[in-house]
């Protein structure tokens, strides 16, 4: 199982990014940012096992992947991850999806 959210669009802020992402009719918040309390870690609003969460950024010539610790539920997608939040500053408008793979654990 796993979803995969169409990326409508991803802002810059500060030091973070912001934007909305889609999976059916359902729109999300995404907050992407360097990692903070929990370390690398995803919040979402999707049930998932209490091991490491697969999450992908991927547009048509490239992608970025890292396995995330689940750090609970919450009504936005929050990625807490330095080598993420790094690439999508790299390649903010060139991403299409937001796939998260929470029963893959490493």
């Amino acid at each position: 199982m796993h979803y995969a959210l169409k990326i409508q669009n991803l802002d810059i802020q500060q030091s973070y990014f912001v934007g909305k992402a889609t999976l059916g009719r359902m729109s999300y918040t995404v907050n992407i940012q360097g990692e903070g309390r929990l370390g690398k870690a995803i919040l979402f609003p999707f049930e998932a096992p209490q091991h490491p969460v697969l999450v992908r950024l991927s547009g048509p010539n490239m992608f970025v992947e890292e396995f995330l610790t689940y750090g609970g539920r919450s009504e936005w997608i929050e990625i807490d991850s330095n080598s993420i939040t790094s690439y999508v500053a790299d390649h903010q408008d060139e991403f299409d999806y937001l796939e998260i793979y929470p029963d893959s654990g490493e």
